[in-house]
């Protein structure tokens, strides 16, 4: 996985120290309901799009570029779900970062934008549309959990974002 230049130069500096960086993810889902999902490299487990922001991006814009450098996808916000702090996440080399991640709802900008899914950039092995009842069991635990939010969030009475409550 590329890191960010923004984020390697920040490395270079504190060197595996924990960061705490802006993060974005969407739950996108077709005219059909299904949820565009990609197979990460780094982990080979199903995930919902994600990244972290550049510099100055607006966190909508940093989504819409997330997805279409994954997987081809156009896509459009219609809402964001809540913003949540993940656990630190330990890579490999021995990086540590922890994310402030806004959870948003999209939805590809038409039927043709969604049938060019397909992987886009080294991040995915395989990207797809799943229905509700044909989800990977290796889903990544992080997905689990933001799907979870979806439901906590499309079950509640207003359309007000979820965050935790102090």
């Amino acid at each position: 996985m590329p890191i960010p230049d923004h984020v390697a130069a920040l490395r270079a500096r504190v060197g595996t120290d924990l960061l705490w960086l802006p993060g974005v993810s969407a739950v996108v889902r077709d005219g059909d309901h299904r949820l565009l999902l990609g197979r990460r490299a780094d982990t080979a487990r199903w995930a919902i799009p994600s990244g972290i922001l550049d510099p100055g991006e607006q966190p909508a814009a940093g989504i819409v570029r997330e997805v279409l450098e994954e997987t081809a996808v156009v896509i459009e916000v219609v809402g964001i779900v809540g913003v949540f702090s993940t656990p630190v996440v330990t890579y490999p080399n021995g990086d540590r970062s922890a994310y402030l991640d806004t959870l948003f709802r999209a939805r590809p900008v038409s039927p043709e934008a969604a049938r060019a899914a397909r992987v886009a950039d080294d991040e995915s092995l395989e990207v797809g549309w799943f229905a509700g009842h044909e989800l990977p069991a290796d889903l990544a635990d992080s997905t689990r959990e933001r799907l979870d939010r979806e439901r906590e969030f499309l079950a509640a009475p207003d359309d007000a974002a979820l965050f935790v409550r102090p």
